[in-house]
């Protein structure tokens, strides 16, 4: 459900262009107490990608919650794949309201049955303990070419597949497609710098919604960096997808996707991710473990 059908074209768009789409996207209608609908882009992937419906049912929970209390956690499973031709109607429970913790927890329905469900847990800012992980030493974004740019020259083209949506990404690392043709590039890590192609309302839950969405781009290609392979010949799909939020931070500025793949096996593959600021401030942390099922050993 997660990644979108790698289908190539020879003309590209300008992901810029799509800002204004994803946020109305993001902007789901209420159509009854606790009921919301969303919809998919007119173009896009053949299958819902998987970090808009997460995206969208966070925001679903968040329009059920105080302006008080803001999304520390949630977890989230992918049930079956979304048609993007119809609306997503996504449930909202309201499991608990307690004095400094608030829990929803949504399901995303399509054709009478669940797609996708998410936990989400909502915390009452508090003073507290302190530390994080250092950032990673890596170059800044403006020394790294762009995604466009080095999958012209890998490729020769940009695949439509890469360049509907409106972020920019710049790869500290070698790309899926480049390890392919030179194994010794094979790494665990992938770190990549993101943000999102123009200004965001200073909305926290929008911004966590925005990152929600980009946390399911690039992870699970990072279990293809470890094994020198690309999309070809490789069914891939998210199963199931935990964030966890620390400090607050925007998505229209640079952030730093620091991911890694610790174990895959049994046609599973687990990969994580910790997010940065400019600064080296730890705002965010991902965890996914998705299927990655060989289909044609030719491509290997």
């Amino acid at each position: 459900m997660s990644e979108p059908p790698r289908q190539e074209a020879a003309e590209t768009v300008d992901s810029g262009q799509n800002l204004q789409e994803l946020l109305d996207i993001l902007d789901l209608e209420k159509i009854e107490v606790n009921i919301f609908r969303g919809r998919s882009p007119e173009e896009g992937p053949q299958r819902i990608f998987g970090g808009q419906v997460a995206g969208q049912a966070v925001v679903a929970a968040g329009r059920t919650v105080t302006e008080d209390r803001f999304v520390h956690s949630l977890h989230a499973y992918f049930i079956r794949p979304g048609d993007p031709s119809v609306p997503v109607i996504y449930e909202v429970d309201r499991v608990r309201d307690g004095r400094s913790f608030t829990t929803r927890r949504v399901t995303a329905i399509q054709h009478g049955k669940a797609i996708f469900t998410l936990s989400a847990s909502f915390h009452r800012p508090e003073p507290g303990l302190s530390h994080q992980f250092p950032m990673p030493q890596v170059p800044p974004p403006e020394e790294l070419p762009t995604m466009r740019e080095r999958l012209v020259q890998a490729l020769g083209k940009v695949p439509r597949s890469a360049d509907w949506h409106p972020f920019e990404r710049r790869p500290v690392g070698p790309l899926s497609y480049e390890v392919q043709r030179d194994r010794s590039l094979i790494r665990t890590e992938n770190p990549v710098w993101l943000k999102v192609n123009g200004k965001v309302p200073d909305d926290p839950l929008l911004q966590v919604c925005l990152m929600t969405y980009a946390s399911d781009m690039t992870l699970l290609d990072t279990v293809l960096l470890a094994h020198g392979r690309t999309f070809s010949g490789i069914s891939m799909a998210s199963l199931d997808h935990a964030m966890w939020f620390h400090r607050p931070f925007r998505t229209d500025e640079w952030l730093l996707y620091a991911q890694e793949t610790p174990v895959a096996g049994g046609a599973r593959g687990l990969a994580r991710g910790l997010v940065y600021t400019r600064s080296g401030e730890l705002v965010c942390s991902v965890v996914q473990e998705g299927l990655i099922r060989i289909v044609d050993e030719e491509h290997h």
